[in-house]
């Protein structure tokens, strides 16, 4: 039997672009971690939310028959954010989208998707294309009506009232309202700092520099899912500027960006802060840096070093792990999930059906490290056993090779 372990680790997770309310994260998170618990063969017990203006947190505790893990997870608030977006009418929100689309374009971000995952691109151009088929469909019907009552102010009065109505129900139906406010925040993100996210980064990053220096924590992971992982990178760097050390002593630090959006920025020319910023985390080499990616999930940039594609030279970061979405779930599910593009790119922090390499809760309630998990061909599978204990040969598994594309293949 393994040597028991009792471990305690310090999470901070940045979600995507999704206005999801504390609360409610607090109940996915409760609903998922059901899951991990079923899936792994383990017991796991959770407080109740404290929501602060910055982050929102609970405290877990996952065991096997051998271990435990103390895991303190703290939920970096941005939907505030995101939900004051959401209350602008339309008629603001179609011209400052359309500026995004031009500016994405203008500055070559376009053609980086195009160049590093064809996929992406499609993403990008997705709701810019419904909206222009949405027009033209307004456009045909005051043409319609204008040739019917033989009137042309009747025409306009009806494109205006189809256009209207279109931007209602089949442009929501679709998602346009949140992939333009998506689009707009991220270009807003590039040309300017955020009022609000400026000194709410600036306060979680000093929070995170102490801690590398007093928590009792054995780790400290933040990751960043989706856009997330931009806010990651930011927020990592601003602590690191704080405290240069941070990592070289206990706790360990840890970086995993997960169906990230890096390139989303990464790529647009206009991004020289964003950029310098992931130059000098992927430089901290005390910083393990993990970036995990999907076939599936179009959200992503798949079997891509986002790194190099950025065109910084920083050889081995990070370390790419290619995973793939149906193997985390079961097959009935995944079927119900695969033409849902959202669901799918959720799966990243979501609990896992089945045991995989990559599997969210694991990552921050395992007994594992996030380094380990991370370099083992197999995540955790082969080290936790069928009764959830921490097997003795998980010291002695083999490491993933050294090259971070090779790792993913």
């Amino acid at each position: 039997m393994a040597k028991p372990a009792s471990t305690k680790r310090l999470v901070y997770h940045l979600g995507g672009y999704n206005p999801v309310a504390p609360q409610d994260a607090y109940r996915r998170f409760s609903r998922e971690l059901c899951r991990f618990e079923s899936t792994w063969s383990v017991a796991t017990s959770i407080s109740g939310p404290v929501i602060g203006p910055d982050v929102a947190s609970w405290r877990v505790v996952a065991s096997g028959p051998n271990w435990s893990v103390e895991t303190e997870y703290r939920l970096v608030l941005w939907e505030d954010v995101i939900e004051t977006a959401q209350a602008r009418p339309m008629w603001r929100r179609i011209p400052l989208a359309l500026m995004a689309f031009v500016d994405f374009v203008q500055a070559g971000a376009l053609w980086g998707y195009l160049r590093s995952n064809w996929r992406y691109a499609g993403f990008f151009l997705y709701p810019f294309v419904f909206f222009g088929l949405l027009v033209a469909l307004a456009l045909v019907a005051g043409i319609v009506a204008a040739r019917m009552s033989d009137s042309a102010l009747v025409g306009v009065c009806a494109g205006i009232v189809a256009g209207v109505l279109l931007m209602q129900w089949p442009a929501r139906w679709l998602y346009l309202p949140l992939l333009f406010d998506d689009w707009i925040f991220s270009r807003d993100y590039i040309r300017r700092r955020d009022e609000v996210l400026d000194p709410r980064f600036d306060r979680v990053a000093r929070e995170i520099a102490a801690h590398g220096k007093e928590s009792e924590a054995d780790e400290i992971l933040i990751i960043g899912h989706s856009l997330g992982a931009v806010l990651a990178i930011d927020l990592l760097d601003r602590a690191l500027q704080l405290n240069p050390d941070l990592g070289k002593t206990r706790p360990r630090i840890a970086l995993a960006s997960v169906g990230s959006s890096l390139l989303k920025i990464g790529l647009h020319r206009g991004a020289e802060r964003f950029r310098a910023a992931v130059g000098r985390v992927a430089s901290a080499s005390q910083i393990f840096w993990a970036e995990y990616q999907a076939l599936t999930d179009v959200m992503n940039f798949y079997k891509t070093n986002p790194v190099t594609a950025m065109g910084l030279q920083v050889p081995g970061r990070p370390i790419v792990r290619v995973e793939r979405i149906r193997k985390m779930v079961q097959p009935a599910r995944y079927r119900r999930m695969r033409r849902n593009f959202f669901k799918v790119h959720c799966q990243f922090v979501n609990g896992n059906d089945q045991r995989a390499a990559y599997d969210y809760f694991m990552l921050l309630c395992g007994p594992l490290s996030v380094e380990r998990q991370v370099r083992y061909a197999d995540g955790a599978v082969s080290a936790i056993g069928s009764d959830g204990a921490l097997r003795e040969s998980a010291i002695d598994l083999p490491f993933i090779p050294e090259s971070p594309l090779e790792a993913s293949s």
